[in-house]
């Protein structure tokens, strides 16, 4: 799956660039953003298919595996929603070591036509089924019961994701993704040692990269720390997936004894996503007049009303609790690890998956 693992980490990256303007905390998962994006994409055609495609980075997988498989009559979207259909599998495989499970809801209309080929397709791919809801007659209801599914999901971290009002008579289509995560630290953090310390807030790019694997080592934090204590813009600017698949490689790692000081924090973040997803490129599917859902259903004039993402994190010496919820509404209408690695200025940090190489999510520390 390294062809996905190269996707998700451009992904990750390009939403980086659109959120990164504040100097606030940003945390969110890019994979529950993709996957509800993907499913998407199966009821979409035209450009607004294409549009989603080069958003989620698609496009190069595509072209690659199609070259390669074109002696095997392999369709390209075949190839993108397969590899979804791994993904989750993957995630949602059974452990004793942490908590971690990626779950996708889709919510229908009541008596809406859906095409035969996306209810089959939605199910094969993301394991799920089209409930049917009356947003037409009960959309506060049917918004509390969407939220209500997402919250257990969640294990409780993720309230509301759909606000009051935010559904309507004219909604059609709802797809969901939550994401959730809890890992103990491979090698807990003595609470005797933690102290106070100050966090300092805000030349070629140095800095220090430190992975620190959660009990069961099938995932980690990485942690990507400037050298200089306002060095982080720096760092941003200059961040390439390229680069950072390649410094996070295994065989560019290596182990060593290290006085790891890393702050405790707590960061709950919501996102409206349109206008950063039309700035990447996916514009036709916010537009009446252009948006081309007809490989969902025939009926005329499905359009995306919006994009919601919410997430949650806290890190502290036992581990870490993560959790991410995407929702889509249609509407009708220098890396050398020192001894001492000091967390004490703004940073950069994920959380990977490591037998995919995904990124589940992805932050910025600016103020614990």
């Amino acid at each position: 799956m390294h062809l996905f693992a190269e996707a998700t980490t451009k992904f990750t990256l390009e939403l980086y660039r659109q959120l990164r303007e504040s100097d606030n905390n940003i945390f969110y998962s890019p994979i529950s953003m993709m996957t509800a994006l993907a499913m998407l994409q199966l009821g979409a055609k035209g450009n607004t298919e294409q549009q989603i495609e080069k958003v989620l980075q698609f496009n190069e997988i595509t072209k690659k595996t199609t070259e390669k498989s074109a002696h095997c009559h392999v369709s390209e979207e075949e190839n993108v929603h397969e590899q979804f259909q791994k993904l989750m599998t993957q995630l949602n495989k059974s452990n004793d070591a942490y908590d971690l499970k990626a779950a996708n809801s889709i919510y229908g209309a009541k008596d809406f036509p859906f095409l035969q080929t996306f209810l089959e397709d939605i199910k094969k791919y993301y394991q799920v089924n089209v409930d049917s809801l009356d947003f037409a007659h009960a959309a506060e209801e049917s918004q509390k019961k969407i939220n209500s599914w997402v919250e257990s999901q969640t294990n409780g971290k993720i309230k509301d994701l759909f606000p009051r009002g935010s559904l309507s008579s004219s909604t059609i289509l709802v797809l969901v993704n939550a994401v959730y995560f809890k890992g103990q630290w491979n090698h807990k953090f003595d609470e005797k040692h933690t102290t106070e310390e100050k966090f300092w807030l805000n030349k070629d790019v140095q800095a220090k990269i430190v992975e620190i694997p959660y009990k069961g080592k099938e995932l980690s934090m990485f942690v990507l720390l400037p050298v200089e204590i306002d060095g982080l813009k720096k760092i941003e600017e200059q961040l390439t997936a390229d680069k950072l698949l390649e410094w996070t490689r295994a065989e560019n790692m290596h182990m060593t004894k290290l006085y790891l000081c890393l702050p405790r924090f707590k960061v709950e973040e919501k996102y409206d996503l349109p206008v950063p997803l039309e700035h990447m490129g996916m514009v036709d599917a916010f537009d009446p007049q252009k948006a081309d859902f007809s490989g969902m259903s025939s009926t005329q004039g499905l359009v995306v009303s919006k994009v919601l993402h919410k997430s949650f994190v806290e890190v502290n010496e036992e581990g870490t609790e993560a959790a991410a919820a995407t929702g889509v509404e249609i509407n009708k209408l220098s890396l050398q690890i020192p001894e001492d690695f000091f967390c004490d200025h703004p940073f950069l940090f994920f959380i990977k998956h490591s037998k995919t190489n995904s990124i589940l999510f992805f932050g910025r520390m600016s103020s614990p």
